[in-house]
Order: structure tokens, then sequence, then C-alpha cells
């Protein structure tokens, strides 16, 4: 549900956006730090927000890290 918000946000296009690795926090909902692939050997890591389900709002893309590998491990940021 993110990846238009990121291919906008990075001037990207990604024929492969598959999940690879989560990790979550609790907030006010839940923060969500996700390893995507976006090619063959480029990653990306993208901190996304899911609001509590009485809001009712979809998914957030609230920051982005590019340049990633497969091995970069994935951490809060």
């Amino acid at each position: 549900q993110v990846k238009p918000q990121f291919e906008s946000r990075a001037n990207m296009n990604c024929v492969v956006f598959t999940a690879i690795v989560y990790k979550t926090q609790v907030v006010a909902g839940t923060m969500y730090f996700i390893k995507v692939q976006v090619s063959d050997a480029d990653y990306v890591h993208l901190k996304v927000f899911q609001s509590l389900p009485c809001e009712n709002q979809g998914p957030s893309l609230e920051n982005f890290q590019t340049g990633k590998t497969r091995d970069d491990p994935l951490t809060y940021f």
C-alpha cells in the first residue's frame, strides 16, 4: 500500500517491491520498519506508520533509506 508513496518521494519506478523482513514499534498506532527489495541487488528500508484502527486511515510512509543491501541490518531510524 505504500509503494506509490515511495515511488513518488524517491522518484523511482520499482518493478520489484518485495518485503523481506520487518520490525515493529508500538506508538499511538504501529511503526513498521521494513526491508524491501526493489531490484535484483538493491534494497531500501521503509519507516511506515499505521494509525490505530479507530482512526480508519491507511499506512503512511514516514521516511525511507536507499542504497541498502540484503545484508544491511534493519534498524530503527
